[in-house]
């Protein structure tokens, strides 16, 4: 009795169920996230131009406004008070230009890695000590611009900024008090000193974290793409290859029963018909993420594609019901396993037998055949997955690449020659372990 053919490539419904819409959104989210100038610039738009500039942080123009603190050596200078105005000028410009000097080689994309930023604060050192001491009074203000650009150095982050800090902060308070400001006046200027340079150094610290924390999250993103991309070429190759062998097995059915049993014939082609259209309906589904399929299903197409290529089906199955991700396994084991006795074994016999109990699931595949007619070279492990085969080399799922997936659901799946005679390929499962479909979501 001809049973009714359904189209192959069902039992990957678990696959595709896990990713489902959710897993669908969450790649087409994360692609967006990590396509420059994509869905992120939207969002960027939306915010604001203030907002994006804030999320970037502190740049070198933000360091520049403090220079007001100078006001007051610079108000000395213009009155004369500072003693000889013409070199106090060229102490106010020195320490300005080398300011900016390390303000900018410190946020230089091409110049904060280099010894420029260092060589530059060196000399703003020297300049900052000798106007600071000849000078006294407002320029002792200078010691927290010096320590505001030494936190900006990325040399200098660390162990060696703590230590330099300190050592710059200590020589601010006791030159101040030297010169007279007093116990309050030497600890305000040392205090600020310290304080000026340690926050600087921690908020740019923190910001260069984020962008780190982005740019890594972004590269998950594209990591997370390319797994969904993958995993669904992969799907839909092993859909079109197993639902096109079972419409090729029949297609050839056809061209033989028709001389004889037009009746025959007729039935095989109404069963192309259905595999066609339920293909499309599971090509649909599959781009939805909403495929299902069961073990059941996966045998009863198996003993049509069997029957429909001249080979006698033998399918068992005891136990008790199995969870649909252990289904979905042991479908994609079976689906791969009889498509390759189909192309290349040349066998006339072939078993399935499924044993499940509350533990453990085992289900055996083996087949008669020793590989193609003609092959030259054939023996008995072409029956069922022989290196280079379509299904393995075209990038689909093969007898590799489940016994992966098994592996990641805490089974095995084992393949070889059946004796002397045929193929055999036995795969295991746990049943009681929990959700499979998580272990092998976490494995890969």
């Amino acid at each position: 009795m001809r049973t009714p053919a359904a189209p192959a490539g069902t039992a990957g419904g678990t696959d595709r169920q896990r990713a489902g819409n959710g897993g669908k959104r969450m790649a087409r989210r994360n692609e967006e996230d990590a396509a420059p100038g994509g869905a992120a610039r939207g969002r960027g738009c939306e915010r604001g131009k203030g907002a994006e500039r804030l999320e970037k942080g502190p740049g070198r123009y933000t360091f520049l406004p403090w220079m007001l603190m100078e006001t007051g050596a610079l108000s000395s200078t213009l009155q004369g008070r500072s003693g000889n105005v013409w070199l106090a000028g060229a102490g106010l410009l020195a320490f300005n230009a080398l300011y900016v000097t390390v303000i900018f080689t410190a946020f230089s994309p091409r110049l904060r890695d280099t010894r420029r930023p260092l060589y530059a604060l060196a000399a703003l050192t020297a300049v900052t000590l000798a106007v600071a001491l000849g000078f006294g009074g407002e320029w002792f203000l200078f010691f927290p611009l010096l320590s505001l650009a030494s936190g900006t150095v990325r040399a200098l982050r660390g162990k060696r900024l703590g230590i330099w800090l300190i050592a710059l902060s200590g020589g601010a308070g006791v030159f101040s008090g030297w010169h007279g400001d007093g116990p309050w006046g030497s600890f305000g200027v040392g205090y600020g000193t310290f304080l000026s340079g340690m926050v600087t150094a921690t908020v740019l610290s923190l910001f260069d974290t984020v962008h780190e924390l982005r740019a890594t999250r972004q590269e998950l993103a594209r990591s997370a793409v390319e797994k969904e991309r993958l995993r669904f070429s992969r799907d839909l190759h092993d859909l079109l290859g197993h639902t096109l062998s079972v419409v090729v097995v029949k297609a050839e059915a056809v061209r033989r029963l028709a001389p004889r049993d037009l009746d025959a014939a007729l039935g095989q082609a109404a069963d192309i018909e259905a595999v066609g259209r339920q293909a499309l309906t599971e090509i649909r589904e599959a781009v939805s993420g909403y495929r299902e399929g069961s073990l059941a299903t996966e045998l009863d197409r198996a003993r049509s594609a069997l029957d429909g290529a001249g080979i006698e089906p033998v399918v068992r199955r005891a136990g008790p019901p199995l969870p649909p991700q252990a289904e979905a396994l042991l479908g994609w084991v079976v689906r791969e396993g009889v498509t390759n006795t189909v192309r290349h074994s040349g066998a006339t016999r072939c078993e399935i037998e499924v044993r499940a109990d509350e533990d453990r699931v085992r289900l055996t595949l083996t087949d008669d055949g020793r590989g193609p007619v003609g092959s030259g070279a054939a023996r008995a492990g072409d029956a069922c997955a022989r290196p280079g085969t379509a299904t393995e080399t075209a990038g689909g799922t093969g007898l590799a690449g489940l016994a992966e997936r098994l592996a990641a659901a805490g089974g095995t799946l084992r393949h070889g020659p059946d004796g002397r005679r045929g193929f055999r390929v036995t795969a295991e499962l746990p049943v009681g372990a929990g959700d499979l479909a998580d272990v092998e979501e976490g494995a890969r």
